[in-house]
């Protein structure tokens, strides 16, 4: 792997999920995904709903990240999903994701987003960019503490999902890392 992961969460930077829900944002699709289809929540054991879900996705954000320079990798409740219901509809191939295992919805006492361990491990000191929108200033005092590559840790506001300056953000996380560091 030459270069770096970023991983993605769905909902919240792709699916701008808490946007006004008479609203969908311009540039997006709708997507309804049926409960018993292997949905998020599923996983997990929650009760399960009868409306299908909705999702509003951005086809024109497929060809963005994949034009950001880094491996991509779903890093979502959706896991393997992602790639059933999400990755067509953004023109995105099949990605590797994070299984989250018995880590998906365990809160930790020490206030550490459950996902934030097992993308450190799965990064395996590798430099990452994780997009998502419920980090914490634990988070990135635990990629820190625990990863010896450099990662950015980018909040997406999940009332608008992925911008472009989001992008510009990614882009420039990856460039950075090109270039090469003088130590003296």
């Amino acid at each position: 792997m030459n270069r770096p992961l970023l991983f993605l969460d769905v909902d919240g930077p792709l699916n701008p999920y808490a946007a006004k829900p008479e609203k969908r944002p311009d540039g997006y699709t709708t997507l309804r995904v049926p409960w018993d289809s292997g949905t998020p929540g599923e996983h997990a054991g929650l009760s399960v709903r009868r409306r299908p879900l909705c999702v509003w996705l951005n086809p024109a954000h497929g060809q963005a990240l994949l034009q950001l320079g880094y491996e991509l990798c779903w890093a979502t409740t959706w896991m393997a999903d992602a790639n059933r219901w999400i990755a067509p509809v953004l023109g995105l191939p099949e990605l590797p994701f994070v299984d989250f295992g018995d880590n998906l919805f365990q809160e930790r006492v020490d206030g550490v987003h459950w996902k934030t361990a097992p993308l450190v491990n799965y990064a395996n000191s590798h430099p990452f960019a994780w997009i998502d929108d419920e980090q914490s200033d634990l988070d990135e005092d635990y990629v820190a503490a625990h990863h010896r590559a450099p990662g950015l840790l980018h909040h997406v506001n999940p009332r608008i999902g992925l911008r472009e300056d989001d992008f510009h953000t990614l882009a420039d996380f990856a460039r950075s890392l090109e270039t090469p560091q003088i130590i003296g």
